[in-house]
């Protein structure tokens, strides 16, 4: 049997606020294509399939269309729901999504039933493995006193060892949402670490003697071991991803061992820029033209904060998302105390003005010296009067 790992959709996903459907439609084209071209028989899919427990109309329509496209090119699918999704919602008529070949797993109660699906050599069992939450599922798992994710992952595991027992010679694949030690987060990833510890041990899956563990929630393609792996995100989630691969596993059955596998890249659907320098740099220099199509973050280093940088940005890199002033001057700590130490009065004023909108000429700086010295002077005058004044009686008043 001939298996494609890929993971994390985060299908309704948004990137700094830009809608990123028809980008994820892409991918999901891309990937029935390659189901298509190199006959695979199973796609799996280890969780997070949404980006969101209560996806839009729209994202559902972007996911339904995948689903079907892989269905036509050939493969079953077999999906499990991750921490981004909803449980309850995903499975939803998951009895009857499976007459139609989209085999599906949210609940801790059906993480030890495995699909069974056949090739030439027999049967294979895909056991999938949702997201665990301690505090919600450690009850339902007969571990009260679970706090920790690999506390209740071992009971899952334990239900599935007692099940493969009853079935020799069958082998198994395993799909699992988890942050597993060993494993590098991408930047783009939501903590799982509510309800306690959130790394489970590799050694749990080596020990387990699956043919093939498929993993999702880390948004890098990544091998913990020869048959334990992430396939990452279709798409990046972050600028921290820039330099990621986007990649899916290939995986070969024979009859027993382990799997063979294979990477197969995916095309970059739109690329991703960190572009550092003025505004007016960024706008005429030829060197950033590859950043044009791209998703663009701008870091401007201008003296003084630009005016409605990001709407002159969009007329050259339409797909700028994130703009941000970096003070060329750095961004110390801010000591009052310790920065003004010894400094006199038109000094501390003129590094005041130099931070918030670029160095004064010498004729501003002659004005500030004046109205420094003006304001200075005032209340001295005034208190010569106040001590000057006579009262009514003709006796001079005392400061």
């Amino acid at each position: 049997m001939r298996i494609l790992h890929t993971s994390d959709w985060h299908i309704g996903r948004t990137f700094h606020g830009v809608d990123l459907l028809a980008d994820q439609a892409r991918v999901l084209e891309t990937i029935a294509e390659l189901v298509a071209a190199e006959g695979v028989d199973t796609v799996v899919l280890p969780g997070d399939v949404y980006d969101r427990s209560i996806p839009s109309a729209d994202a559902i329509a972007v996911c339904n269309k995948g689903f079907e496209s892989i269905r036509a090119a050939g493969a079953q699918i077999v999906a499990t729901s991750g921490n981004h999704d909803s449980p309850t919602r995903l499975g939803a008529g998951a009895s009857f999504a499976a007459a139609g070949g989209l085999y599906l797993r949210t609940t801790p109660a059906d993480s030890h039933r495995p699909i069974l699906l056949s090739d030439e050599h027999g049967e294979i069992a895909f056991y999938g493995i949702p997201y665990l939450e301690p505090e919600i599922c450690r009850a339902e798992l007969g571990v009260p006193q679970a706090r920790s994710h690999a506390e209740v992952l071992d009971a899952v595991l334990t239900r599935i060892r007692a099940d493969l027992a009853e079935r020799p010679g069958v082998r198994a694949v395993l799909l699992a949402h988890a942050f597993v030690v060993g494993g590098v987060a991408g930047g783009s990833e939501r903590s799982i670490s509510v309800g306690g510890v959130e790394t489970v041990p590799l050694g749990m899956f080596t020990e387990l003697g699956a043919a093939y563990v498929a993993l999702g929630h880390l948004h890098s393609p990544q091998t913990l071991a020869e048959s334990v792996r992430y396939s990452g995100s279709p798409l990046p989630y972050s600028f921290g991803e820039s330099s990621h691969r986007k990649k899916v596993w290939l995986v070969d059955l024979d009859a027993a061992g382990p799997a063979r596998v294979r990477e197969h890249d995916l095309p970059q659907v739109r690329g991703l820029s960190k572009l550092t320098g003025s505004l007016d740099e960024l706008l005429t220099d030829s060197a950033w033209a590859p950043a044009e199509e791209h998703y663009v973050s701008a870091s401007l280093t201008d003296y003084a904060r630009p005016v409605d940088a990001m709407r002159k940005l969009r007329e050259r890199f339409p797909y700028a998302v994130h703009v941000e002033w970096q003070r060329p001057q750095g961004d110390p700590a801010l000591k009052y105390r310790e920065r003004v130490r010894g400094r006199d009065d038109t000094e501390i004023a003129r590094t005041f003005l130099t931070d918030v909108r670029g160095e004064p000429s010498e004729s501003e700086t002659q004005w500030l010296t004046r109205a420094i010295a003006a304001a200075v002077r005032e209340p001295e005058i005034a208190g010569e009067a106040d001590t000057a004044e006579p009262d009514p009686a003709g006796t001079e008043l005392t400061a």
